[in-house]
């Protein structure tokens, strides 16, 4: 096979299609990426209306209780004081499906949970797992499109989805829990939700901490088995949308009691190989969860449309006392998703009732497709001005953290066996039984003998047991 050089879309060769730019090994990455920028622009502009991941969801309405002090490590608002509440909106979702897909299907559960708060939105977009595939937001638009379907067939084609994840062994430690029992929530009421990446606190002394969010559900964690989802999937494709909307219309709410590993600033700085790296976890043990207030879920949508598919949610949406760590894809989803909804939505999707804070707007942002709230109420659309005193907040002013380093496309720690070791061991002798059943059944449609070798390789590595056992079932001999 003749090989083609890889290039952007104006032709010009790429050095790297695996490292995004960043300001040295652990730093922020750089907006001088353009061939980050232009995959992340393309891929967010690939499908209308719907959204290109997550497209298939419900959501609801709720409430956010404060129920610890976490002052001391975070000046937000909205956690100030025991007894705090905040209204919130909540939207759970598949990732690869459609919006006529299946609720039912083994693949990760999205958690997007909007906080209305009194200095504006706050945002924490996540998952029903506290890692992913991938970790820098160069390789996003290409491990979406192999979960999506084919160019060609218009089909989802195995070949595509597992020749990645061998080429990707970072990718392992999502597909060992994504083919596990926690695969397919039987509700999504009976899920945890994960903010995945590391965020950084600061309190009203400039003082730092890295956080990760845990949102643990109170209904206890409930699945399914891949022969049960199929066969709800066949009578009922909308049935963890259908049992949400029951479960609050009959007032039983579900709720999550949300919780956070609080890792020192200087301690994380340390370690910033897993702490930075969304396809690892830290030690519950080490740093165990603290909790912080309940989350609950006390009103439906009144119109589907309008609430549930208009919403937006990004990970750039800030308060402050809360701030971005240098997490690769995380860096990566600042821009990519805000950048999706004005794509999708529209350029002043912040208007729309279901978007819009509940805190005074003002800025010199005008006009664009479909604004109808001058929010601002000034005839200046330029800053600084003579004709009206706008100020800038000090309290809003980011503590960031020291950033040293050649630019460069850095490798990343190499070790994406260990934690996936660990967790393989921990798990009971039925619970591997099932999970190397998932893997060989949604192995069972690759073709490609060299993709299902490679990928045998990664289950070899973490531990002989987990590879013997997926070889057998493949039908391989060793």
């Amino acid at each position: 096979m003749e090989k083609q050089i890889l290039t952007q879309s104006t032709g010009a060769p790429v050095g790297d299609n695996n490292r995004s730019q960043t300001a040295g090994p652990f730093g922020p990455t750089l907006i001088q990426d353009v061939h980050l920028l232009e995959k992340l622009a393309h891929f967010n502009r690939e499908r209308i209306p719907e959204r290109v991941v997550h497209a298939k969801g419900a959501g609801a309405h709720g409430v956010f209780k404060v129920t610890k002090d976490v002052s001391g490590l975070t000046k937000a608002k909205f956690l100030s004081e025991i007894g705090e509440e905040t209204p919130i909106f909540l939207r759970f979702s598949t990732v690869a499906g459609e919006l006529g897909s299946p609720d039912t299907v083994r693949d990760p559960r999205g958690f997007a949970l909007k906080f209305y708060t009194e200095e504006g939105n706050y945002d924490i977009v996540g998952n029903n797992t506290p890692i992913f595939f991938i970790r820098d937001a160069i390789k996003f638009p290409d491990f979406i499109h192999t979960q999506k379907r084919d160019p060609q067939t218009h089909l989802k084609n195995p070949n595509h989805i597992w020749d990645f994840w061998s080429l990707s062994p970072e990718s392992l430690h999502q597909v060992t829990i994504l083919m596990s029992d926690r695969g397919i929530p039987a509700t999504f009421r009976h899920m945890h939700g994960f903010g995945s990446h590391t965020f950084m606190w600061v309190n009203d002394k400039g003082e730092r901490v890295w956080i990760k969010y845990h949102f643990r559900t109170n209904q206890g964690v409930k699945s399914i088995t891949s022969e049960v989802g199929a066969k709800i999937a066949g009578v009922n494709p909308d049935y963890h949308i259908e049992d949400l909307f029951n479960a609050i219309d009959t007032g039983d709410f579900p709720s999550w009691t949300l919780h956070v590993q609080v890792i020192p600033f200087a301690e994380g700085i340390k370690r910033p190989t897993q702490l930075f790296d969304v396809t690892k976890v830290m030690s519950q043990q080490e740093f165990p969860l603290q909790e912080v207030g309940v989350l609950t879920l006390n009103r439906n949508p009144k119109n589907y449309f309008a609430e549930v598919e208009q919403v937006t949610f990004s990970p750039g949406n800030f308060v402050p006392g809360i701030e971005a760590s240098p997490d690769k894809l995380l860096q990566g989803r600042l821009f990519a998703y805000a950048d999706a909804h004005r794509h999708r939505v529209g350029a002043n999707h912040d208007q729309l009732p279901i978007n819009k804070p509940i805190s005074k707007v003002h800025n010199h942002q005008r006009d664009g497709a479909m604004t109808f709230d001058n929010q601002s109420h000034s005839r200046v659309n330029y800053e600084p001005n003579s004709f009206e005193k706008t100020v800038e907040s000090p309290h809003a002013k980011v503590v960031g953290y020291d950033v040293e380093g050649k630019i460069g496309n850095y490798d990343y720690d190499d070790d994406v066996y260990s934690q996936v070791r660990d967790l393989y061991r921990l798990l009971p002798e039925d619970e591997k039984e099932r999970l190397v059943d998932n893997i060989v059944g949604a192995m069972s449609g690759v073709t490609v003998d060299a993709i299902k070798e490679r990928q045998l390789q990664h289950f070899f590595k973490v531990d002989e047991d987990y590879g013997r056992r997926v070889a057998s079932g493949l039908g391989i001999k060793l």
